[in-house]
């Protein structure tokens, strides 16, 4: 794989200045056979900032990201990564602009954890980076916690672990654009939360992160600004504080919620609206006063 890479002249991408869009989709619009799944997005992921994409199930996420890391066809719009069209770069230079965490990560072959993240330098190969080889895959797996287990094969580990090798992967391959798919979702309590500290810390070192969640309070507590993506469109974008709101996250995700600040953060929480706690209640009343109507939306 590092002898693919290495073959041709590549430019290797200077570190982006804070807020520059890293990656932008302009009138977007993709369809997954008959079916158009996107639908005019106006998205741009920018250097130093975590960019969350939550919606329900079915609602173009996964195929948004995708498509800004030039995985998936655009029918029509356009995405640019470092300012030019997908098209425009190769392969090889794709790679240096943006790793991509798949939402399951599978391997053929028996090899050892390192090997795999070692994986991740590919890239770098035949460039002067590929010195900082060693030293990089050592950090993203100290990073990930799975240093413990470099030599066990990759096929022997939990799910769990597979994803904490994946996102070692990523975080060895250092490109400046971060692209995670529900990097969470086979995460303990305090692996979820070691990977959004993962997530705004290479913010803060100046990458741009788009990560794909479906917990609304870790993209509430970890992003700075949140696309809620409802039908294949944008229903909103901004800070989750501004955007985390009852009426529209109701509509969304067709499920009554309330959102309240945390007492100590102030950070949006998102609370379902359960209607057994109503139901026990005012068990055997069935007036419409009773009926549960969650705040922000109308009677």
């Amino acid at each position: 794989m590092s002898r693919l890479f290495a073959r041709g002249r590549r430019t290797v991408p200077a570190r982006p200045v804070p807020g520059t869009a890293l990656a932008e989709a302009v009138g977007l619009h993709v369809r997954l056979g008959q079916r158009e799944v996107l639908a005019g997005i106006e998205l741009s992921a920018r250097a130093g900032e975590v960019l969350a994409l939550v919606g329900p199930n079915g609602a173009g996420k996964s195929t948004l990201l995708g498509a800004l890391a030039a995985d998936l066809p655009a029918a029509s719009g356009e995405v640019r990564i470092d300012g030019r069209p997908v098209g425009d770069w190769s392969a090889p230079d794709l790679a240096l602009r943006r790793s991509v965490l798949p939402q399951s990560a599978a391997l053929s072959f028996p090899f050892p954890v390192e090997d795999v993240v070692r994986m991740g330098r590919a890239p770098w190969a035949g460039t002067p980076f590929a010195e900082s080889d060693e030293e990089a895959v050592a950090t993203a797996m100290a990073a990930a916690e799975v240093t413990a287990f470099a030599a066990r094969p990759f096929s022997a580990l939990s799910g769990g672990e597979r994803a904490r090798v994946a996102l070692a992967r990523v975080l060895a391959q250092r490109a400046p654009l971060l692209l995670l798919d529900e990097p969470t979702a086979a995460l303990d309590l305090r692996h979820q939360e070691l990977v959004l500290r993962i997530c705004r810390e290479r913010a803060a070192a100046g990458d741009a992160v788009v990560v794909v969640l479906h917990d609304l309070g870790l993209a509430a507590a970890y992003a700075d600004r949140t696309a809620v993506l409802h039908d294949g469109r944008i229903a909103a974008d901004g800070p989750p504080a501004e955007v985390f709101e009852d009426a529209l996250l109701s509509r969304v995700y067709r499920q009554p919620v309330e959102v309240l600040p945390h007492p100590r953060t102030g950070a949006p929480l998102v609370v379902p609206v359960r209607v057994a706690e109503n139901v026990a209640e005012h068990a055997g009343d069935p007036s419409p006063e009773h009926a549960v109507i969650p705040r922000g939306m109308p009677s």
